[in-house]
């Protein structure tokens, strides 16, 4: 995909975070709990796998992986296993080499799945990441039945500066994708994309309808949208349509809310067809391609180091930093600064995403230990103080305490804690800059402020 400003699965380990916790806890406890590998042994991985939401199937086609691995290799203590079970699940979801090749020739993709899943929504996220990479992209608004369909889907297509080709609420929405077609061919369009109705996948004239106008269109690639919060519902859905379109990929969406990310496995299991993006928030770059290996390290708990630092080089200013690091080393740091930084770690996604990408850390931090909302407050607090208050934080007496409080919303208590966090942090600071007669090298990375966490001395975010 595109890379401008796009976050890489920002959001996606806050829908994950219970599943992965669940997992990691249960599977943790069985490598440590058993001296040999046993019957037991496989049915305490079973229980764990299948309450993660992964699914009967699928847990079943990770097992038997497993035991062949277990056996060829002659593992004989439990603790060896752990490895293992983690490449096995990493396998479960390999995209394949040519999961993106419609991104690079002259395409039609067709998007479909149930009503509600965010059909709409993922076509104009699809767009706009195209169009930045340079493909001309034009939408065919052919879900002509939902009230007020064609209205968002040209709300998207503005939004990404892409054509829409649409027609009268309650066409025939064959017409309209022939129509889009005609019109992508005479354009020179790279890519077609087309917006279908929603429909149940028990309905059998409204699929027979999809059925058609593939086979008029042909498109190629067939794109099918599953709501990941619906859990194993979404893979009977899934398989519903492969069976009767033969789908080329999956969008998972709404991950950022999902409490059973396990289902990402089933769906893939079941279908046999790859989970190609996932939808990981309301915003235009939270439409991702899938990584396998960095789901599975997620749903374990392991981290995301490397998409940590994708998001860092994406949306980071690296002007900002050398002029932070500057001022770092002169002992020039204030409010401003520490308001910039705030800036620029809203930038790479939420607070809870970014710490829970780091190895170590994400099974350690509760949900109810992070507050996303405190980040806000504190940029608030330092809207609310003067120039000379945000570059000298020392002259803010009881009276402008007060002032500050009632112009951020906060309360007295807030903005002592705020100036309290920040005293300490340039007397750090200072300590680093001159340890050992001479001022150090400072990162070029968003400080340390990324707490808001109990217990973690960070700034109340």
């Amino acid at each position: 995909m595109a890379e401008g400003k796009k976050g890489f699965f920002g959001r996606l380990v806050e829908g994950l975070a219970k599943t992965r916790n669940n997992i990691v806890s249960g599977i943790d406890s069985i490598f440590s709990g058993f001296s040999a590998i046993d019957d037991d042994f496989y049915e305490e991985i079973e229980e764990t796998l299948i309450m993660g939401d992964l699914g009967i199937q699928t847990t079943m086609s990770v097992l038997e992986d497993l035991r062949k691995k277990v056996k060829e290799q002659h593992i004989k203590e439990p603790v060896e296993c752990k490895q293992l079970l983690i490449d096995s699940i990493r396998e479960q979801m390999d995209l394949g080499e040519n999961a993106y090749e419609f991104e690079n020739r002259k395409s039609v993709v067709l998007v479909i799945g149930v009503n509600g899943v965010g059909k709409t929504t993922s076509v104009g996220k699809l767009a706009g990441q195209l169009k930045d990479e340079g493909k001309k992209v034009i939408l065919a608004a052919a879900d002509t039945f939902r009230a007020a369909a064609i209205e968002q889907l040209t709300e998207w297509a503005n939004r990404a500066g892409v054509e829409i080709i649409a027609q009268q609420e309650g066409s025939a929405p064959a017409a309209v994708i022939y129509d889009a077609v005609a019109a992508a061919k005479s354009r020179q369009a790279d890519v077609l994309i087309c917006d279908t109705a929603g429909r149940l996948h028990i309905d059998e004239d409204l699929m027979k309808e999809l059925k058609d106008i593939k086979a008029e269109v042909q498109p190629n690639e067939i794109l099918l949208v599953v709501d990941s919060m619906t859990g194993q519902d979404a893979v009977n859905v899934a398989k519903s349509f492969n069976d009767m379109l033969d789908i080329t990929g999956v969008i998972l969406t709404k991950l950022d809310g999902d409490t059973r990310g396990g289902a990402a496995l089933s769906v893939l299991s079941v279908t046999g067809k790859p989970i190609k993006f996932a939808g990981v928030g309301e915003k235009t770059d939270d439409l991702e391609q899938f990584h396998p290996n960095r789901m599975a390290d997620r749903i374990l708990g392991m981290g995301d180091v490397l998409s940590l630092i994708e998001k860092a080089k994406i949306n980071v200013d690296e002007k900002e930093q050398e002029k932070l690091a500057k001022r770092l080393q002169e002992n020039k740091f204030d409010m401003n600064d520490l308001y910039a930084q705030f800036e620029q770690i809203e930038k790479m996604g939420s607070i809870s995403s970014l710490i829970k990408m780091i190895p170590g850390v994400a099974g350690k931090v509760k949900e109810e230990d992070i507050d996303e909302r405190r980040m806000y407050r504190t940029k608030a607090i330092i809207s609310s103080m003067t120039k000379k208050e945000r570059e000298k934080p020392s002259i803010i007496d009881a009276k402008r305490k007060r002032r500050i409080a009632a112009g951020s919303g906060t309360k007295v208590e807030d903005v002592n804690q705020l100036l309290k966090q920040f005293d300490g942090m340039q007397k750090m600071m200072k300590q680093m800059g001159l340890k050992g007669g001479k001022k150090r090298k400072f990162p070029k990375f968003p400080m340390g402020g990324m707490g808001g966490m109990n217990g973690m001395g960070g700034f109340p975010m």
